[in-house]
Protein backbone atom coordinates (compact mmCIF):
# COMPACT_ATOMS: atom_id res chain seq x y z
CA UNK A 1 0.00 0.00 0.00
CA UNK A 2 3.25 2.28 0.74
CA UNK A 3 3.04 3.10 -3.18
CA UNK A 4 -0.72 4.11 -3.25
CA UNK A 5 -0.35 6.10 -0.21
CA UNK A 6 2.75 8.16 -1.95
CA UNK A 7 -0.01 8.61 -5.40
CA UNK A 8 -2.56 10.18 -2.92
CA UNK A 9 -0.12 12.49 -1.37
CA UNK A 10 1.28 13.44 -4.47
CA UNK A 11 -1.82 14.00 -5.72
CA UNK A 12 -2.74 16.31 -2.88
CA UNK A 13 0.19 18.42 -3.25
CA UNK A 14 -0.56 18.65 -7.09
CA UNK A 15 -4.29 19.70 -5.78
CA UNK A 16 -2.59 22.69 -3.80
CA UNK A 17 0.05 23.50 -5.93
CA UNK A 18 -1.96 23.87 -8.97
CA UNK A 19 -0.51 21.91 -11.34
CA UNK A 20 -3.26 20.42 -14.10
CA UNK A 21 -1.00 18.21 -15.82
CA UNK A 22 0.92 16.27 -12.91
CA UNK A 23 -2.81 16.22 -11.16
CA UNK A 24 -4.22 14.19 -13.63
CA UNK A 25 -1.59 11.69 -14.48
CA UNK A 26 -1.25 11.10 -10.89
CA UNK A 27 -4.95 10.21 -11.31
CA UNK A 28 -4.74 8.19 -14.24
CA UNK A 29 -2.02 5.91 -12.28
CA UNK A 30 -4.65 5.71 -9.47
CA UNK A 31 -7.60 4.60 -11.34
CA UNK A 32 -5.27 2.24 -13.01
CA UNK A 33 -3.80 0.79 -9.65
CA UNK A 34 -7.42 1.09 -7.83
CA UNK A 35 -9.13 -1.40 -10.84
CA UNK A 36 -5.98 -3.60 -10.15
CA UNK A 37 -6.85 -3.83 -6.59
CA UNK A 38 -10.20 -4.38 -6.68
CA UNK A 39 -10.13 -6.80 -10.07
CA UNK A 40 -11.15 -10.46 -9.39
CA UNK A 41 -8.28 -12.65 -7.92
CA UNK A 42 -6.42 -10.09 -7.06
CA UNK A 43 -6.99 -10.22 -3.29
CA UNK A 44 -7.60 -6.14 -2.19
CA UNK A 45 -3.86 -5.90 -1.93
CA UNK A 46 -1.45 -4.40 -4.49
CA UNK A 47 2.50 -4.84 -4.04
CA UNK A 48 4.68 -2.25 -5.17
CA UNK A 49 5.80 -4.70 -7.95
CA UNK A 50 2.44 -4.89 -9.25
CA UNK A 51 2.62 -0.86 -8.97
CA UNK A 52 5.40 -0.24 -11.09
CA UNK A 53 4.62 -3.08 -13.65
CA UNK A 54 1.40 -0.55 -13.86
CA UNK A 55 3.37 2.41 -13.96
CA UNK A 56 5.66 1.18 -16.43
CA UNK A 57 3.11 -0.13 -18.84
CA UNK A 58 1.44 3.44 -18.57
CA UNK A 59 3.86 5.31 -19.78
CA UNK A 60 4.84 2.84 -22.48
CA UNK A 61 1.26 3.02 -23.88
CA UNK A 62 1.77 7.25 -23.25
CA UNK A 63 4.85 6.77 -25.35
CA UNK A 64 2.62 5.11 -28.02
CA UNK A 65 0.19 7.64 -28.00
CA UNK A 66 2.74 10.42 -28.40
CA UNK A 67 4.20 8.65 -31.45
CA UNK A 68 1.17 8.50 -33.11
CA UNK A 69 0.44 11.97 -32.12
CA UNK A 70 3.51 13.21 -33.84
CA UNK A 71 3.03 11.39 -36.57
CA UNK A 72 -0.23 13.00 -37.84
CA UNK A 73 1.32 16.45 -36.84
CA UNK A 74 -0.55 17.07 -33.59
CA UNK A 75 2.62 18.57 -31.96
CA UNK A 76 -0.14 20.08 -28.90
CA UNK A 77 -1.39 16.64 -28.25
CA UNK A 78 2.02 15.08 -28.38
CA UNK A 79 3.74 17.52 -25.88
CA UNK A 80 0.87 16.97 -23.52
CA UNK A 81 1.31 12.82 -23.50
CA UNK A 82 4.93 13.29 -22.91
CA UNK A 83 4.21 15.35 -19.94
CA UNK A 84 2.20 13.05 -18.34
CA UNK A 85 5.10 10.27 -19.73
CA UNK A 86 7.39 11.89 -17.59
CA UNK A 87 5.56 12.19 -14.42
CA UNK A 88 5.18 8.37 -14.78
CA UNK A 89 8.25 7.80 -15.46
CA UNK A 90 9.46 10.19 -12.68
CA UNK A 91 7.87 6.71 -10.11
CA UNK A 92 9.68 4.24 -11.58
CA UNK A 93 13.94 3.37 -11.38
CA UNK A 94 15.96 4.54 -13.89
CA UNK A 95 16.17 2.32 -16.84
CA UNK A 96 19.57 0.00 -16.82
CA UNK A 97 21.98 0.87 -19.09
CA UNK A 98 23.01 -1.22 -22.24
CA UNK A 99 26.10 -2.70 -20.27
CA UNK A 100 24.08 -3.13 -17.29
CA UNK A 101 21.37 -5.05 -19.04
CA UNK A 102 23.70 -7.47 -20.45
CA UNK A 103 25.82 -8.18 -17.41
CA UNK A 104 21.87 -8.84 -15.98
CA UNK A 105 20.82 -11.06 -18.58
CA UNK A 106 24.69 -12.87 -18.78
CA UNK A 107 24.05 -13.46 -14.90
CA UNK A 108 21.07 -15.27 -15.41
CA UNK A 109 22.11 -17.25 -18.45
CA UNK A 110 24.54 -18.91 -16.00
CA UNK A 111 22.04 -18.95 -13.33
CA UNK A 112 19.87 -20.93 -15.28
CA UNK A 113 22.26 -23.13 -17.36
CA UNK A 114 21.54 -21.47 -20.96
CA UNK A 115 23.29 -22.49 -23.96
CA UNK A 116 20.86 -22.46 -27.28
CA UNK A 117 17.79 -20.69 -27.97
CA UNK A 118 15.88 -23.68 -26.46
CA UNK A 119 16.43 -22.55 -22.94
CA UNK A 120 15.30 -18.67 -24.05
CA UNK A 121 11.79 -19.05 -22.04
CA UNK A 122 13.93 -20.10 -18.99
CA UNK A 123 15.85 -17.29 -19.24
CA UNK A 124 13.28 -14.84 -19.74
CA UNK A 125 11.20 -15.87 -16.93
CA UNK A 126 13.40 -15.30 -14.58
CA UNK A 127 15.15 -12.08 -16.60
CA UNK A 128 11.89 -10.48 -16.80
CA UNK A 129 11.04 -10.96 -12.95
CA UNK A 130 14.37 -10.06 -12.08
CA UNK A 131 14.76 -6.66 -14.35
CA UNK A 132 11.21 -5.59 -14.07
CA UNK A 133 10.90 -1.59 -14.63
CA UNK A 134 14.37 -1.62 -14.61
CA UNK A 135 14.58 -2.25 -18.36
CA UNK A 136 11.72 -2.98 -21.05
CA UNK A 137 10.72 -6.77 -21.97
CA UNK A 138 11.49 -6.15 -25.53
CA UNK A 139 15.19 -5.31 -24.53
CA UNK A 140 15.19 -7.80 -22.32
CA UNK A 141 13.96 -10.36 -25.26
CA UNK A 142 16.62 -9.17 -27.40
CA UNK A 143 19.65 -9.40 -25.64
CA UNK A 144 18.51 -12.80 -24.45
CA UNK A 145 18.33 -13.88 -28.33
CA UNK A 146 21.59 -12.20 -28.79
CA UNK A 147 23.33 -13.51 -26.38
CA UNK A 148 22.16 -17.27 -26.97
CA UNK A 149 22.66 -17.12 -31.00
Amino acid sequence: MAFLEQINNDIKAAMKAREKEKLEALRGIKKVMLEAQTAKGAGGELSDGDAMKIISKLAKQGTDSANIYKEQGRQDLYEQEMQQVAIFESYLPAKMSDEDLTAAVKAVIEQVGASSMKDMGKVMGIASKTLAGQADGKDIADKVKALLA
